[in-house]
């Protein structure tokens, strides 16, 4: 039965009421109204240029992987950008507060931010940063490149890949919500027991952070299992298994990983709610429950998921780092085998995230030396990386010093993880910001991939590439505010500073709380450089128009296709016909050659079920954080009739015939520039397809005069 809520309730909003907006917080009131206006403005000018069909039909109702994987990271972008102010407001809370006789404004007797607010700022940095952040964004990434790098026309379940999408912005629209109705959680991203039951937090915080952990987890899910049956059923003819892209392998661990880990977090939040919700006791020791329960199904889900966010990162560098090296990956093989070896690793570590629980020292051993092993599989991708780039003809474009970047960010991070590995430095460390400095080391390795790869990649997909010079001045300016925000963290963390702390009340610790508030207005002054890169590269687009391999230099299937993809990705199926089948049919000349027959291409149709089922499952995670249960009951209901219509109703897909994609593929070719030279090429490089499918028809086609090659 449902617990008794401390204060009021009523039948028909619940906990609902109007003193829960915070309408005098001289805080969040203004942001209030600076969103409302923004929105207002967003909604007049897409009603003035009449756009709203425009987005109903070809961005809301998508299917399309790649529209799909855009707008996974404009969601990343946005969640990245509140991560950051969360940050920010941390920073300069502490810069402010710092010493015993640091002042108080806005209500705090130290700083501006009072310990409850302070708390709610820290609990969401950290799950946006990892949940909202860095895994919309990779999944986006995802999305767009690996149907394309193995040949698909689309992902395995178009459908299934846009459901995750809108149950994902369910939960960003519901942790957006909870800055201005109620408050936010205050025990962590990861969340302490007993903190989180109900007679500890007694608001609507913690069921805040329940709904949204539940819908991010969910959408994830889904995702994985799209992922892992597109790589494993969708590969065009030839792509074997030895002649995966790099990406592509990591992306397959990284989704393997979140389909066996995110159903620990899935139960883990399940059964807190059940506490706060039902009256059970899972977690309450005083009960009957056990507080360490809690903790191990979280972090059993916790440190594989810390991996599913970097191996994607990883394949990242490996694609980026061989095409500007002008070289094949060095050692292929074993980079392959060394992902498959963090990944089953990765299941072997999670105790090391509470060494200090007293576990005695044989589990502590195990513990330890199985962290020390990541190291293992996790250096020979290092060497490899430099292997690739020894003797290569390198070209340091704004991409590539993102990967070197990264590179060097793994580095650290990885040198300060193994010195957390040894529990008597663990014990010594373990609450303090030296291990936030070291996460945040590891965590910032992801997002200077990612920057890389979306510089990367955009000229595939937008038809034109990103601004060079502000590329590079942004990752300058990122690079150096790392420097000044985390260097000074290490040395806190040795000079004892802990975690969490609102009123750091050591003076000594104010030089480098000054310091690092420096870096957080260099980081400003990055996000800048960003909006002006994307202004100028708009601006100038077409003078920096993208041949279908853009770089001139690229070495995987993705770069075949036509800039900007079509939305069919392939005019014709290619036959893969080596590893590195763009370099392979460069080496061989045959970049320019042109398809000679076309067959229909059936494409699924685009769908609003999922759009209405995402703001279904936003409905139901707001009712139950507000437990107003006769609006949970119909929003669970309506997801599930929407649920039996889609599944009998079906999707019999659309035909496109031969004649029109051979109109659509010759259009394409002839928008394109011809592709750029290499710096070391003596020949030159086509725009075009090269595909002739002859009699065998669509998915057995043939690229003429090219004979099988395994490497």
């Amino acid at each position: 039965m449902l617990v008794n809520l401390p204060g009021p309730w009523n039948p028909w909003l619940g906990r609902l009421a109007l003193s829960e907006i915070p309408y005098t917080n001289p805080i969040l009131a203004p942001l209030f109204v600076v969103v409302v206006v923004v929105g207002l403005l967003m909604v007049a000018g897409i009603t003035y240029y009449g756009k709203w069909g425009y987005l109903w039909k070809e961005w809301l109702t998508t299917v399309d992987h790649k529209k799909l994987g855009i707008m996974y990271i404009i969601l990343g972008l946005v969640m990245l950008f509140r991560g950051f102010i969360d940050g920010l407001m941390m920073r300069t809370q502490q810069a402010m507060a710092v010493g015993p006789h640091a002042s108080g404004m806005m209500g705090a007797i130290h700083g501006y931010l009072t310990p409850f607010h302070f708390g709610q700022v820290y609990s969401a940095h950290g799950l946006i940063m990892i949940l909202l952040a860095a895994t919309p964004l990779l999944v986006g990434i995802m999305n767009i490149v690996i149907p394309l790098q193995i040949g698909a026309r689309d992902m395995a379940y178009p459908y299934l890949n846009a459901l995750g999408l809108w149950i994902t912005a369910a939960a960003v629209v519901l942790i957006m919500a909870s800055l201005f109705v109620g408050d936010f959680a205050h025990n962590g991203w990861f969340g302490y027991a007993p903190i989180f039951e109900l007679a500890y937090s007694p608001g609507v915080g913690v069921d805040y952070w329940i709904w949204t952990l539940q819908l991010v987890a969910l959408g994830t899910t889904l995702g994985s299992i799209n992922f892992i049956a597109t790589i494993v059923k969708m590969r065009a003819p030839g792509m074997k298994w030895s002649r995966l892209p790099m990406f592509t392998w990591t992306s397959l661990s990284a989704n393997i990983i979140a389909l066996t880990s995110f159903p620990c977090l899935q139960v883990a939040i399940g059964l807190t709610a059940a506490d706060r919700y039902l009256g059970t006791h899972f977690f309450t020791a005083g009960f009957g429950g056990n507080l360490m329960l809690y903790t191990n199904l979280f972090w059993l889900w916790g440190h594989p998921e810390v991996y599913f966010v970097i191996l994607p990162a990883f394949g990242m560098i490996s694609e980026i780092i061989p095409t500007f090296s002008e070289k094949p990956l060095f050692g292929y093989v074993t980079m392959v085998l060394a992902t498959f070896a963090i990944a089953g690793v990765s299941w072997l570590v999670w105790l090391h995230h509470f060494f200090t629980m007293g576990m005695g020292p044989y589990v502590s051993t195990e513990f330890s030396v199985a962290t020390m092993l990541v190291g293992i599989p996790t250096g020979v991708k290092v060497f490899n990386w430099a292997f690739t780039m020894y003797r290569g003809r390198l070209t340091y474009t704004a991409a590539m010093c993102w990967a070197l970047g990264a590179l060097f960010l793994l580095l650290v991070g990885g040198l300060t993880g193994m010195m957390l590995s040894i529990p008597a430095i663990n014990y010594m460390v373990h609450n303090s910001v030296f291990v936030v400095a070291h996460f945040h080391m590891m965590l910032l390795c992801i997002v200077y991939a990612i920057f890389g790869s979306v510089i990367y990649w955009f000229p595939k997909v937008f038809g034109y590439k990103l601004n060079e010079a502000w590329g590079k001045a942004m990752f300058w300016l990122f690079s150096a505010g790392t420097a000044l925000v985390f260097i000074p963290m290490f040395m806190e963390g040795f000079m004892g500073m802990t975690r969490r702390l609102d009123w750091p009340f050591d003076p000594h610790w104010a030089p480098y709380l000054n310091i690092q508030v420096l870096g957080i207005l260099v980081y400003v002054l990055s996000i800048l450089a960003f909006v002006v890169m994307l202004y100028v590269s708009i601006r100038d687009r077409a003078q920096h128009r993208a041949a279908a391999d853009a770089w001139g230099t690229s070495r995987s299937l993705e770069w075949l296709t036509a800039s900007p993809v079509p939305f069919y990705n392939f005019a014709v199926v290619p036959q893969v016909n080596a590893r590195d089948e763009v370099a392979w049919r460069r080496e061989q000349g045959l970049s320019a050659q042109r398809a000679s027959h076309y067959d229909a291409i059936h494409m699924p149709n685009n769908t609003g079920i999922a759009i209405i089922i995402g703001g279904l499952t936003f409905v139901l995670g707001f009712a139950l954080t507000w437990r107003i249960w006769w609006l949970s009951l119909i929003s669970l209901l309506a997801i599930i009739v929407m649920m039996i219509y889609r599944s009998a109703k079906g999707d019999p897909g659309h035909v496109i015939p031969a004649e029109e994609v051979e109109c659509m593929d010759r259009e394409a070719e002839r928008a394109m520039p011809r592709a750029d030279l290499p710096r070391h090429s003596g020949g030159v490089l086509g725009g075009a397809i090269a595909y002739d499918s002859g009699a065998a028809g669509e998915g057995s086609a043939n690229l003429r005069g090219a004979p099988d090659h395994r490497p």
